[in-house]
């Protein structure tokens, strides 16, 4: 009878190392088949292993993240994990842009991508957590005040992207549009600045879970009855026993690695979305995933524990970022590289991105979602695909 409990052990020990670990070993082993085939020169495999590699290994990146920003003070905590949130998306958009002058189509794809990582946030990402939210619990409630203010971020920063595209649109000059994107570029920053210290400082009220959230109620029964548990499967994962600054090179390191990867998928990967004449949305929407995956993960994870206020902070302010500091960056960094980015975007991907907006205003206003909410996101996302592909 004693043997059981040690058997019992021995049985949980590879299952819970597979758990805590399985991102990082599974990156770096797809990072050395995508790397094997680029060499070799198999476009076609090497792009589906980086993109592959790129979601594994940015696992790790959130989850090295969250236990920084728990032991940081604010801001700092929200500045690593704005950081991290928007250095894969920017790194691959960034070397998809370096393509430009083999593919002209690269920077169509880059500006496909900026909306497609804001329609994908706020539809995938937020509508399949809270429609299986939405199954497990009916409704879930959230703190009002996020989502609005949220929102309102998000439609000012889209009506801004405007400017750009409606001078291209227009009849003026490629010089004049250059002009405004970077001066949009600097607003959308100076506004994110304003942001941060809303909601870190003078409103942090506004992105907390109010007290008629379940998700007290869950907490307190989740340490009840499964406290013990939890513990055992997460005492030994290293991350938690690193110290700080070694948890900043471990999240640089993987960053760097990801950016090998990026490099990686945008060389072989515009060769691949030319040979198979996918579009340039559809090739932005298809990035735009890979760099959401790991938040899409998380979300889903948050909606099953009852924790909405969570999905809702992850997807708008993921969302926020997006724009204001992804547009940014790229900009300074094509600048930089002599890629200069235009913010001339098509009317579908405005157009979809109001209309998102909207749905999202729409969709969790009263402070309360469920599982219709979550397919009604769902299904703006998949009409967007359709016209993307078509377009």
């Amino acid at each position: 009878m004693d043997s059981n409990p040690n058997q019992s052990q021995a049985h949980t020990e590879p299952n819970t190392f597979l758990e805590n670990y399985w991102d990082i070993f599974g990156g770096i082993l797809l990072s050395l088949v995508a790397y094997y085939f680029h060499h070799i020169g198999n476009g076609t495999i090497s792009t589906v292993f980086a993109a592959l590699a790129i979601i594994s290994l940015s696992i790790t990146v959130s989850e090295v993240a969250d236990i920084l920003a728990e032991r940081l003070d604010e801001p700092y905590g929200s500045f690593v994990l704005t950081f991290t949130a928007v250095a894969v998306e920017i790194i691959l958009l960034f070397n998809i842009m370096l393509q430009v002058s083999s593919s002209p189509e690269a920077m169509k794809t880059v500006q496909g991508g900026i909306i497609s990582a804001v329609i994908v946030d706020m539809n995938v990402l937020l509508g399949l957590a809270v429609f299986i939210g939405g199954l497990a619990f009916s409704e879930q409630q959230h703190n009002e005040d996020t989502s609005s203010s949220y929102t309102t971020i998000l439609y000012v920063s889209a009506l801004a992207l405007l400017v750009p595209s409606i001078l291209g649109h227009s009849g003026h000059d490629t010089q004049t549009v250059e002009k405004a994107s970077y001066m949009i570029g600097f607003l959308l920053f100076l506004f994110y600045i304003t942001i941060l210290i809303f909601q870190t400082k003078t409103h942090t009220h506004f992105f907390k879970a109010t007290a008629k959230s379940r998700i007290f109620r869950y907490k307190r029964k989740l340490m009840e009855h499964e406290n013990g548990h939890h513990e055992e499967l997460h005492e030994n994962y290293i991350f938690d026993k690193l110290s700080t600054p070694v948890n900043f090179i471990v999240i640089f390191a993987l960053i760097f690695l990801i950016g090998i990867l990026a490099e990686i998928f945008a060389h072989d990967g515009m060769h691949l979305f030319k040979e198979l004449g996918i579009s340039a949305g559809l090739a932005g929407l298809t990035i735009a995933i890979i760099s959401v995956a790991p938040e899409i993960f998380t979300a889903v994870k948050a909606a099953k524990n009852d924790q909405i206020q969570r999905v809702v902070n992850i997807a708008m302010g993921a969302s926020t970022v997006s724009i204001l500091l992804t547009v940014p960056a790229l900009l300074v960094l094509g600048y930089i590289a002599d890629v200069r980015l235009q913010l001339n975007f098509n009317p579908l991907e405005i157009g979809a991105l109001i209309f998102t907006i909207i749905l999202a205003w729409k969709t969790t206003d009263d402070g309360e979602t469920n599982y219709f909410e979550g397919i009604s996101h769902l299904m703006l996302f998949l009409c967007y695909a359709v016209i993307a592909a078509l377009y």
